[in-house]
């Protein structure tokens, strides 16, 4: 490493574990890291584990399609172990090795299992994902993910050996993984000397996450994890975690929030929530000594988003530097409504409705009645169903409720829904009472 330090490079790649590393790593331990990025080089953390079912190693144990999850998730533990052994703490990258596959559905769709785990299990142990793959097999697939709610790797490591010294590549959208968010391997294995020093390498164009300080903080970007998002109460989220900028440790930062997927989905609602990570968090003291302990957050805000929704937080970073996802989470929000009370009289129903938002949150309400009813099939030939579904709108109100508040509310039958009544004497009614980010339903049986 002295030797080379005459050369045009800053970073190299460091296999810190895996079923199919190649060979044992007895020079890699915390005092090189230390020393290695002392000198300024960055650290690339790479794991070779279990490849793809049709991987062009044939000699690599491969991953098994019905297990693809739970060993994705048990790499991502070895690797986290393997890289606190060496004094790569949260915070860091690890890149998964898979190496070039061919394509075939069933394989496809068994390596894509076994990422998403080990990029989800990485995000809840407080690491940065990545892969590194061909751009004709690996990389295309998680490509094609983009959109689809499919959890994806933080960076990419592009293995496309066409000599550009750049990051940019025909399967990935220009849009995607950026800023700082890929590493390009241009140029395959061959002979390069430095002082003296002869070592075969491959050739990568680095603009992506590294472990690069001696200290556990490195970067301008923010540093931080989302550790939980959840609804304590109906149309509420929890959300805790911590974050801190290196470049500002004493300013509490800002976290902004993603309900719906990550920022840009279509339909995901933003809440900015101000700088509110400065709660004591002695975990994160011990991690990062440097940085201290008042660094966490732990805010409940109402939503209108209900249903099982995907949680995304960010650190919003001070200059210079990048805001940083902090992560995603699934959390189940449910509706913010209770309907009590029901009961039909004549032709009109009754609900009783309490909205469960904050008080002082504006609770507009639709109400509407709704009969599901078989009717005979017109002109049976003696084939099929006899019957057949029919849906009907029986009646609909429009009200106001304040949050905290109940009332009861009145909805009258329309005349079509009236008519409908004395025609079958009794119909099987959902009161459905919707707000904005979800419903509510209820069943009651009108007779006339």
């Amino acid at each position: 490493m002295a030797a080379w330090a005459s050369s045009p490079y800053r970073a190299l790649g460091v296999y810190i574990g895996g079923v199919n590393r190649a060979c044992s790593q007895p020079n890699l331990t915390a005092s090189w890291v230390s020393a290695q990025t002392e000198a300024d080089w960055h650290l690339i953390p790479t794991y070779v584990g279990l490849q793809a079912p049709t991987s062009a190693c044939s000699s690599c144990a491969k991953l098994t399609s019905s297990q693809a999850t739970a060993q994705g998730a048990a790499a991502a533990i070895d690797a986290v172990e393997e890289a606190s052994i060496v004094a790569m703490g949260p915070g860091s990258p690890i890149y998964f090795d898979m190496e070039s596959y061919s394509q075939t559905s069933s394989a496809t769709a068994a390596t894509l299992a076994f990422l998403e785990a080990w990029t989800d299990k990485l995000h809840e142990l407080g690491y940065l994902s990545g892969v590194y793959s061909s751009s004709a097999s690996g990389i295309e697939d998680l490509a094609r993910q983009l959109g689809t709610g499919y959890e994806l790797p933080d960076h990419l490591w592009i293995a496309n050996w066409n000599g550009e010294q750049d990051t940019a590549d025909s399967v990935v959208p220009a849009s995607a993984w950026t800023p700082h968010q890929r590493i390009h391997q241009y140029r395959g294995g061959h002979n390069e000397a430095y002082g003296g020093v002869t070592i075969n390498i491959d050739n990568n164009y680095v603009d992506a996450a590294t472990v690069g300080s001696a200290t556990l903080v490195a970067g301008d970007d923010p540093v931080g994890y989302l550790d939980l998002a959840g609804s304590p109460v109906p149309g509420q989220l929890r959300v805790r975690g911590w974050a801190f900028d290196p470049n500002a440790l004493s300013t509490p930062l800002a976290i902004r929030l993603s309900v719906g997927g990550k920022e840009g989905t279509a339909g995901a609602l933003t809440y900015d929530l101000g700088p509110i990570a400065s709660g004591p968090r002695r975990d994160v003291a011990r991690e990062f000594p440097e940085a201290g302990r008042n660094h966490g957050f732990d805010l409940t805000l109402p939503t209108i988003k209900s249903g099982r929704q995907r949680v995304c937080a960010y650190a919003l970073d001070f200059d210079p530097g990048e805001d940083r996802l902090l992560g995603c989470k699934g959390a189940t929000i449910p509706v913010a409504l209770q309907l009590s009370a029901l009961k039909a009289s004549g032709s009109q129903v009754r609900v009783r409705v309490t909205c469960l938002w904050p008080a002082g949150e504006e609770c507009p309400l639709q109400i509407l009645l709704r009969s599901r009813f078989r009717v005979p099939v017109a002109h049976y030939r003696g084939s099929g169903p006899r019957t057949r579904p029919v849906s009907r709108l029986l009646g609909r109100g429009a009200f106001r409720l304040s949050g905290g508040g109940s009332q009861t509310y009145r909805v009258p039958l329309s005349a079509g829904g009236r008519a409908l009544l004395r025609a079958r004497g009794a119909l099987k009614t959902h009161v459905v009472v919707a707000i904005p980010g979800g419903r509510r339903t209820a069943v009651l049986n009108l007779r006339r």
